[in-house]
């Protein structure tokens, strides 16, 4: 489990563009992890577009972006391709990461519950130590809020 203004345990994660993630080689910059629950559904197409649309900011406040999901690498992949994002999506298919931040919880759709992914944020700092966490966050202005955030963590 990670806790706020602690270093957050290594981890390893496959991501498109055949990268490999490892939190331990991050050290040195900012990047936020943003778990949503479903590549190519409306509300998280809208969040990815709204990274999309800021990430020039973001690289100027020297933090990376990597959308988290438990969808496959093609559909990242495609959902990738297709809304143009310039950053990288991690396949959490194995749950690892979603346990490790605590983002699987029960959900209800049409009087059905499943254990689903809770749409958080979790911006670390260049030194590994997760500063802020959004969980169970609307995407409406969420993306403004994570740039703030950057911007204040990279003047410090």
């Amino acid at each position: 489990m990670i806790t706020l203004d602690a270093p957050i345990p290594d981890f390893q994660a496959q991501a498109t563009s055949g990268l490999r993630v490892q939190s331990s080689a991050l050290v040195g910059q900012q990047y936020l992890l943003y778990f949503y629950p479903k590549d190519s559904t409306p509300g998280c197409t809208t969040e990815a577009q709204d990274f999309r649309d800021r990430f020039a900011q973001f690289q100027q406040a020297n933090t990376l972006i990597f959308g988290v999901s438990r969808d496959t690498l093609r559909s990242h992949e495609n959902f990738r391709r297709k809304q143009e994002l310039p950053f990288e999506l991690i396949s959490d298919a194995n749950e690892h990461l979603c346990q490790l931040f605590d983002v699987l919880k029960m959900k209800k759709l049409y009087g059905r519950e499943y254990l689903g992914i809770e749409r958080s944020s979790f911006l670390i700092d260049q030194h590994g130590v997760l500063r802020y966490q959004w969980r169970n966050l609307k995407v409406k202005g969420h993306a403004d809020q994570v740039l703030e955030a950057a911007q204040a963590l990279q003047s410090q």
